[in-house]
């Protein structure tokens, strides 16, 4: 268990799901079992990895900071690009 008063160690303590699969996803693109792809939405280098459900860890979008934060503020799916709409 972190001891450590940070923000980031707070953080950590309050969401152990999203910090485990944050985790899953480094070790995936540290060992090659993942690889970071173009933000799906314009296609930018320098990207986030993008969980829809952290119970699925490895299953991530690649974003970049720019539309990861966009996403999260209007916290809605915006950039349905190469997903089906549910009808």
């Amino acid at each position: 268990m972190l001891k450590s008063a940070t923000r980031q160690a707070s953080w950590r303590r309050a969401n152990p799901a999203m910090y485990s699969a944050h985790l899953a996803v480094q070790r995936a693109l540290g060992s090659g079992q993942l690889t970071r792809q173009c933000c799906e939405v314009c296609g930018a280098e320098t990207v986030d990895a993008h969980h829809d459900r952290y119970d699925e860890p490895l299953n991530v979008r690649w974003l970049c900071r720019r539309h990861h934060v966009k996403l999260h503020h209007y916290g809605e799916d915006m950039f349905p690009i190469g997903r089906r709409r549910e009808a």
